[in-house]
């Protein structure tokens, strides 16, 4: 059974060369290029691991970070051209699990990815709780 990735980037051509470069190696792979549209993703297909960019419009990639891990543990990749110490330190203080800084060699990310699908393997990840469904005013 395919590992599967959801990838959240504001910048769609990043989105669609992640998407090509891991079907490639075997992952099953959904995009979203907005912060609440990965988190419905999420949600609804309760992925294996998340790749998450974190300089994003709207909500960036902190927010989106603090949203998912309120309702799931799945293993967070933060993808970002962001290269500072403190930024990394913060990232992984507030919930991701790794972070690596753009641009990267193929095989560094998918290395990557399998040292976090083999982790959640030996730590399973609880069930995604579903969303409350908001009732009609």
């Amino acid at each position: 059974m395919p590992v599967k990735v959801i990838a959240i980037d504001d910048d769609p051509a990043m989105t669609e060369l992640l998407a090509l470069l891991l079907k490639t190696h075997g992952f099953e792979v959904g995009t979203a290029n907005m912060g609440e549209d990965g988190i419905r993703i999420i949600r609804e297909t309760s992925p294996d691991v998340v790749i998450l960019d974190l300089m994003m419009p709207e909500m960036d990639g902190w927010k989106v970070c603090a949203e998912v891990r309120k309702f799931s543990n799945v293993p967070i990749l933060i993808f970002s051209a962001l290269d500072n110490p403190g930024m990394v330190a913060s990232a992984l203080d507030n919930g991701a699990d790794d972070y690596i800084v753009k641009p990267v060699s193929s095989g560094v990310l998918v290395a990557r990815l399998n040292k976090l699908t083999r982790r959640s393997e030996i730590n399973p990840k609880p069930q995604v709780q579903p969303q409350a469904a908001a009732t009609p005013a």
